[in-house]
């Protein structure tokens, strides 16, 4: 499976759980502003690191807004309701 299909794949994976409600600042469980893979995984466990890596523009780790508000314009995370 190519990298685009397998993210296309997890992003589909994971919206029934954001339409139970869940937005990213629910996602960020230290609030610190920002999502680590772990955080990511707690709530979507299909999120692979490569898929967490072609998401973090800036590599450093962690998902901030801009980065979260890329990926889900890019299909590669679905749209949060906050």
């Amino acid at each position: 499976m190519t990298k685009i299909a397998s993210l296309t794949f997890m992003a589909a994976l994971a919206i029934p759980a954001l339409a139970m409600g869940q937005s990213a600042s629910g996602l960020d469980v230290n609030g610190d502003g920002v999502l680590t893979i772990d955080e990511v995984q707690a709530s979507f466990p299909e999120v692979t690191s490569d898929a967490f890596t072609a998401m973090d523009l800036n590599a450093d780790g962690a998902l901030d807004a801009d980065e979260i508000t890329a990926a889900q314009e890019a299909g590669l995370m679905p749209a949060t309701d906050g």
